[in-house]
């Protein structure tokens, strides 16, 4: 085996990658800082905290969109960049398992590590909702139903696991990134402030979803759009459980459809298991209670949600019995 196996999870908001050399997992937010005639000058954390904040001549954004690459010449640059600063030795001649949203081409996955001119020695991919499964410690290979919900940025993808692979799913654009359009569109309707998405989200992080709480409140800096200038504001739970709850419901409403298609014999099961909440926004305050209370199914939540699909890409890299669940379009075996 190479010294070098990376497992990479590819979000939208941010990218989490396991390193067996290290044997770490390495998160950063996904994005990158593009200067004119300069190129790439920032990437990861140090990109977004230019974000909102930049110059004209510095764009900063996303080069991942909805689960896919938008920008495969920025995504390779900030994947280059990335590996080299966290590896010592020589990254030639390393292998890579890539989780593979679903509705994805595993193309687009593949040229990306190709086009990184890092000359890997082999790709392999596997869905990521069975990368997700195992990442929350389960033998996702056994005959048992296993409900997976991974809410991310973009989007929320609902996934019945058995037997190694998935049973159902339903991908909806639906995430972290409309629930902070959703804060920030509700603030400026009721109180004329123009805030910042990296506002909206300290909103969300903080308060979630508590409706009919007064009590906790948040104090932010916005623009009164009346007086065009920089004004304090205080927001409470109760204003952004109201402004975020069509999004919610969207997300419990694709779970209860995915649950009304799910055969009895592993509906049972998943009665019998509990709902998975995986992904970023599994973070989000009484997102947990709002799925429970519509399904009747308890919720269960794993620490660092947002590296459960890194965690089952560890697990693949390291334990043998689950490699058969990889592929790739050259049906190669991940060694």
């Amino acid at each position: 085996m190479p010294a070098q196996s990376f497992g990479c999870d590819f979000g939208t908001s941010s990218i989490k990658i396991y390193s067996k050399e290290t044997d770490t997992i390495y998160c950063e937010k996904n994005m990158v800082a593009i200067e004119e005639k300069k190129g790439m000058i920032a990437y990861g954390d140090e990109a977004f905290d230019m974000h909102e904040k930049a110059p004209a001549n510095i764009e900063v954004l996303y080069p991942m969109s909805f689960g896919t690459v938008a920008s495969i010449t920025y995504m390779q640059d900030f994947l280059r960049a990335f590996l080299e600063s966290h590896t010592k030795g020589s990254l030639k001649g390393a292998e890579f398992l890539v989780a593979l949203p679903t509705d994805v081409q595993d193309r687009v996955f593949t040229t990306l590590v190709h086009g990184t001119g890092l000359k890997s020695k082999n790709i392999q991919l596997i869905d990521k909702p069975v990368a997700a499964g195992l990442g929350l410690g389960l033998d996702v290979t056994q005959a048992q139903g296993v409900m997976v919900v991974d809410v991310g940025a973009d989007t929320t993808e609902i996934s019945i696991l058995s037997l190694g692979g998935t049973v159902t799913s339903k991908l909806i654009k639906t995430g972290g990134n409309k629930i902070d359009e959703a804060i920030s569109s509700a603030i400026r309707r009721e109180y004329g402030y123009f805030i910042g998405n990296k506002t909206a989200e300290i909103l969300k992080n903080e308060l979630g979803y508590m409706p009919g709480n007064t009590e906790a409140k948040r104090e932010i800096c916005g623009r009164n759009m009346a007086l065009g200038l920089p004004a304090l504001l205080e927001i409470t739970a109760d204003f952004v459980a109201k402004a975020i709850s069509e999004q919610l419901k969207a997300i419990v409403d694709a779970i209860k459809m995915i649950l009304e298609r799910t055969p009895p014999e592993l509906g049972v099961d998943i009665i019998r298991n509990g709902i998975y909440l995986t992904g970023g926004v599994a973070n989000l305050k009484g997102l947990d209670e709002q799925i429970s209370t519509a399904t009747n199914i308890r919720v269960n939540m794993v620490d660092r949600p947002e590296e459960c699909v890194a965690r089952g890409l560890e697990r693949v890299i390291k334990e043998k019995e689950f490699r058969s669940l990889t592929f790739d379009t050259k049906e190669q075996v991940f060694n």
